[in-house]
């Protein structure tokens, strides 16, 4: 089987697809609701539970968590609830929905992804795939390969956190200029590159699809392109790292 569901947690929506895992291709439409506030573990899950029966889903499925995650377990959760942190989610998964979960933090789904199917496919060397929506999320690839949990949007930058400074909430919900915000992403841009020295970043996030008005104010000392996958880019390597633990599985 190569159709498998993928279910992405973030920090304004959840949201979920059917993905043929050998093309990366949608093969559903998306299903979105909005993220619970309080974003509770309880309230999380019965949205996870929700998008599962909107699939009729019964098989393994790929779910994205935005903070640290190691073996399905989080151990951050900076635009979610406290309560998050600890908490086993691929086991709250099996107990409250029946199905098995794969686990794995939100902007490296994206980062496989993109490594698999888009922008970072074969290429040599560093490559950051940056989202940005109520945080900032940070994947970082080196010739193909995941190094996880990065939390970019962490970093201390201008006195506040990162993505205090330069997520996309700022112009989605806080009404700033996009130019203004945009110069800020040059920013903090540069200052990735200066500790990293990438040669690719792959700029993602919903607001991804308006990088033809922000290209412009990017002028960093990495290239910079959109995201391939843009806004699925978590789905998709939700849903195909689903697929390899599947395949695994089957051959124990």
């Amino acid at each position: 089987m190569s159709i498998y569901l993928g279910i992405d947690i973030g920090g304004s929506g959840v949201k979920g697809a059917l993905v043929d895992t050998t093309s990366g291709e949608l093969t559903s439409d998306r299903w979105r609701i909005a993220t619970p506030t309080p974003a509770t573990v309880d309230a999380v899950l019965d949205v996870v539970s929700d998008i599962v029966a909107h699939f009729s889903w019964q098989g393994a499925i790929g779910c994205t968590f935005p903070g640290i995650t190691i073996d399905g377990n989080i151990l951050s959760a900076a635009n979610m609830a406290d309560a998050w942190v600890g908490v086993d989610l691929e086991a709250a998964i099996a107990k409250r929905v029946d199905v098995r979960a794969c686990v794995l933090n939100d902007a490296d789904a994206a980062a496989i992804a993109e490594a698999v199917f888009g922008a970072a496919n074969g290429i040599a060397g560093t490559v950051l795939v940056l989202t940005f929506g109520t945080g900032i999320g940070s994947g970082m690839l080196r010739s193909g390969n995941l190094i996880p949990n990065l939390e970019l949007g962490q970093l201390e930058f201008r006195g506040m956190t990162a993505e205090a400074y330069a997520a996309a909430r700022l112009v989605e919900r806080e009404d700033m200029r996009i130019d203004l915000w945009a110069s800020r992403v040059n920013e903090y841009l540069q200052h990735v590159c200066d500790i990293f020295s990438p040669v690719r970043i792959v700029f993602g996030g919903g607001i991804s699809r308006r990088f033809d008005e922000i290209a412009e104010f990017l002028d960093v000392s990495a290239e910079v392109v959109p995201a391939a996958l843009l806004n699925n880019a978590g789905i998709v390597g939700a849903a195909y790292t689903a697929s390899k633990m599947d395949r695994s599985e089957q051959h124990v």
